[in-house]
């Protein structure tokens, strides 16, 4: 195993759990499908100088028309449905907590695609569920468990679920530059009608939206995502949905440093869980290969 793949999961896991901050941050000077419009066009963007200016290798019309369907569940989907969910009231709390049911479903469905769950794995989905419900305990509220905002977050699970297994079965590998400009296009094609005709698609240009901006182009996206599909082209579709386990942990830990939110010892005991649950998934035995 290289360096670079050593560093690939605890670097994604610190990107990703930005993106709760980098929504508190515009949440309150900029419509979520509005925003996201703007941070599709800017990685397509992005993505398509550095393609270009590499001559990178475009995928076929079949692999581009799988990177689309995957795209629509990995971004549009998914990302619209957690934003969208919390701007109508959800507790960024409950949303970690659906959001953070993938592990189980991608378990479940992992043969699907060829993968097989060992019971040690599966022991530590279980674990990992459950510190994710220790660290966001206290933020959940029976109130906001019901209506709109928690189908959309639930659409928003199903759709990440579906899209990260899509993707590792029709088309794992291709050019993370040309590949990302196409699904993000895939997303920007899907969400800027719908921001359109839902919202006024208010947008202030202020340092916070600005900040938010950069760094969700930038690093959530262009870093974040493309860590993501590394780790899905080099391992096991379970390992890698694992590792989101542990997103809300470290979301609290930024949220106590920048915000001053309540970490007490039920959060870190459920970050304890977590890490064994995610260390139970992951590990391989001497005998096991990489997939």
């Amino acid at each position: 195993m290289s360096a670079f793949d050593r560093l690939a999961p605890p670097l994604f896991i610190f990107i990703w759990a930005t993106g709760y901050i980098v929504a508190k941050l515009a949440a309150p000077y900029a419509d979520p499908l509005t925003f996201l419009s703007w941070r599709y066009a800017g990685v397509v963007a992005l993505m398509l100088a550095l393609a270009l200016a590499a001559r990178a290798p475009w995928p076929s019309r079949r692999d581009m028309l799988h990177l689309a369907v995957a795209g629509l569940g990995i971004q549009s989907l998914y990302l619209g449905g957690v934003w969208v969910a919390i701007r109508q009231g959800l507790p960024a709390g409950t949303a970690a907590l659906i959001v953070n049911l993938q592990p189980v479903l991608v378990a479940a469905l992992a043969p699907l695609i060829g993968e097989r769950v060992a019971p040690r794995q599966w022991l530590g989905v279980a674990l990992g569920l459950a510190g994710v419900v220790l660290v966001i305990w206290h933020k959940l509220t029976l109130a906001a468990s019901f209506g709109p905002p928690l189908l959309l977050c639930l659409m928003a699970l199903l759709a990440i679920t579906g899209g990260t297994l899509y993707q590792k079965r029709f088309v794992p590998h291709f050019d993370l530059r040309t590949g990302q400009v196409v699904q993000f296009a895939a997303a920007l094609a899907a969400t800027l009608p719908l921001a359109w005709a839902l919202e006024p698609m208010r947008i202030e240009w202020n340092a916070s939206v600005l900040v938010a901006m950069a760094w969700s182009v930038l690093v959530l996206t262009a870093g974040g995502i493309s860590l993501m599909f590394y780790m899905l082209r080099h391992g096991r579709v379970t390992a890698v949905s694992s590792t989101m386990y542990l997103v809300p942990s470290v979301t609290s830990v930024m949220a106590w440093l920048l915000f001053g939110e309540t970490l007490g010892a039920q959060a870190i005991a459920g970050m304890g869980v977590t890490l064994l649950g995610v260390y139970l998934v992951v590990a391989r035995k001497p005998t096991e290969t990489s997939a």
